[in-house]
C-alpha cells in the first residue's frame, strides 16, 4: 500500500516578499500543481500542510493541515501534523515533499521505502558540485510510530530536523545530480527565471 503524500507548504516565504510559494507561477504553471502532479502517481491520499485560511487552498480539494504547534517551528511541525493526520486513517507511514520544489524525483517514495533504517525513516540526499552529500530533510519518510516522539522533541525546544531524524537511524536516498539537483527550490524570484529555464 503506497503511503499519504503530505506536501509542506507551511513556511512564511520570507525570500519571497511572504505569501505562498506553492501559488507562484513557473512557466505558467503554479508550483503546487506541479508538485501535486508528481505525487500524486507515487502515493495514496494527499493533504496540504499550510498555516493561515484554508480556504486559499480549497480549490486543490485536499485537507489542509495547520501545525498543531504554534510559533512556526519549522518544517517538522508539518511533519508533525501529517502523521497526526495519517494515524487517523490507520497508516503506517508519511512521505513529505516540499511545496517549492517542482523536480523531485518521480521514484522518490520507491527509493525512501528501499532505503528506510530499522525506525522505517528515510530522507532524500543529493550531491553538491563538489560531491558534497546534501540531505534534503522536507523529502522522507516517517513511521507514524514516532510521532509521539517527534512531539515530545518539538515541545523540548528542537527544530533541526538532522538532529531528530539522526536520533533514529535514517536511512538515506541518494539521487543523482545530473543534469541537475532535482531538489532544487524556489526561494526567490532569480529561482523561479532559474527553474523555467529548467523547464524550457
Amino acid at each position: 500500500m503506497r503511503p499519504p503524500g503530505i506536501i509542506l507548504a507551511g513556511g512564511r516565504a520570507t525570500r519571497m516578499g511572504g505569501g505562498d510559494k506553492g501559488l507562484r507561477v513557473v512557466a505558467g504553471r503554479r508550483l503546487i500543481d506541479r508538485v501535486i502532479a508528481r505525487l500524486a502517481p507515487q502515493c495514496g491520499a494527499m493533504a496540504i500542510n499550510a498555516n493561515g485560511d484554508p480556504a486559499r487552498l480549497a480549490e486543490f480539494g485536499l485537507p489542509v493541515l495547520p501545525d498543531s504547534l504554534p510559533d512556526h517551528p519549522g518544517p517538522l511541525a508539518g511533519v508533525l501534523a501529517g502523521l497526526d493526520w495519517a494515524a487517523g486513517r490507520g497508516a503506517e507511514a508519511i512521505v513529505t515533499v516540499a511545496a517549492d520544489t517542482p523536480f523531485f524525483p518521480a521514484d522518490l517514495v520507491t527509493r525512501l521505502r528501499a532505503a528506510a533504517g530499522p525506525s522505517g525513516l528515510a530522507l532524500a540526499a543529493s550531491r553538491d558540485g563538489d560531491g558534497t552529500l546534501w540531505q534534503h530533510p522536507t523529502f522522507g519518510l516517517w513511521p507514524v510510530a514516532l510521532r509521539h516522539d517527534l512531539r515530545a522533541a518539538l515541545e523540548g525546544g528542537l527544530r533541526k530536523i538532522v538532529l531528530w531524524t539522526g536520533r533514529h537511524g535514517a536511512g538515506i536516498a541518494e539521487f543523482p545530480s545530473d543534469p541537475f539537483d532535482p531538489f532544487f527550490n524556489i526561494n526567490t524570484p532569480g529561482d523561479i527565471s532559474e527553474a523555467e529555464r529548467l523547464i524550457t
